[in-house]
C-alpha cells in the first residue's frame, strides 16, 4: 500500500523498573542538576549528596529555613508515622530514611481482596560546618517531620549587622 509506514514495535521486554517511570528519572536528574548549580555558589548550605538509584527508593520533597539560631528541615510523610522514620547524623551526612507498610484485607460472602503496598524513601544531606551535629533535634507531627539544627555560638557571632547610613 503506498503512502503507509510502519511504526517500530519493541519486541524485548522491558528491562529495569526505571525504563515503566520515566518521570522519576527525569526529576532525580533536574534535582542532581539543581543541587550542582546551588552547591558551586557555597550559598546553600544543604545538598543533596549521592543518592541510590534504587528502583523503588524515592525521596521526599523537604523545605531549609536558615533562621538567625539554627537551620530548620522539614518534610511532608502523610500517612506514616514516627516509628516509621529513621534519621541519622554521621560525620557531616545527615539522612532520612524511612518505610511505609499498608496492607489491607476486605473480606465478603462472594470474595476475598488482600491489598499490600510497601515503598521506602531515603534523603541525604551534607550539613555545614556551622551547625552543632550533637544538639540535632527532630519532631514529628500529623505527618510532618522537623529537623532543627542549631547553629554553632561561633557561627552565630558571625553575622553581624550593618548600619545602612543616608548620604
Amino acid at each position: 500500500m503506498a503512502g503507509e509506514s510502519k511504526l517500530p514495535v519493541r519486541s524485548e521486554p522491558v528491562r529495569s523498573i526505571a525504563e515503566w517511570r520515566p518521570f522519576e528519572s527525569f526529576r532525580r536528574e533536574i534535582d542532581r542538576m539543581f543541587d550542582d548549580f546551588i552547591g558551586g555558589f557555597g550559598r546553600f548550605p544543604f545538598h543533596s549528596v549521592a543518592r541510590e538509584d534504587l528502583p523503588f527508593v524515592s525521596s521526599p520533597p523537604v523545605d531549609v529555613v536558615e533562621k538567625e539560631d539554627a537551620f530548620q528541615i522539614t518534610a511532608e510523610l502523610p500517612g506514616m508515622d514516627d516509628k516509621d522514620v529513621e534519621v541519622k547524623c554521621t560525620d557531616s551526612t545527615l539522612t532520612i530514611r524511612g518505610e511505609k507498610k499498608v496492607e489491607k484485607e476486605e473480606r465478603k460472602k462472594d470474595y476475598f481482596v488482600s491489598e499490600r503496598r510497601f515503598g521506602s524513601f531515603q534523603r541525604a544531606f551534607r550539613i555545614p560546618e556551622t551547625v552543632d551535629p550533637g544538639k540535632i533535634d527532630a519532631s514529628f507531627k500529623n505527618g510532618v517531620l522537623t529537623l532543627t539544627l542549631p547553629k554553632t555560638a561561633e557561627a552565630q557571632k558571625r553575622e553581624r549587622r550593618i548600619e545602612v547610613k543616608k548620604s
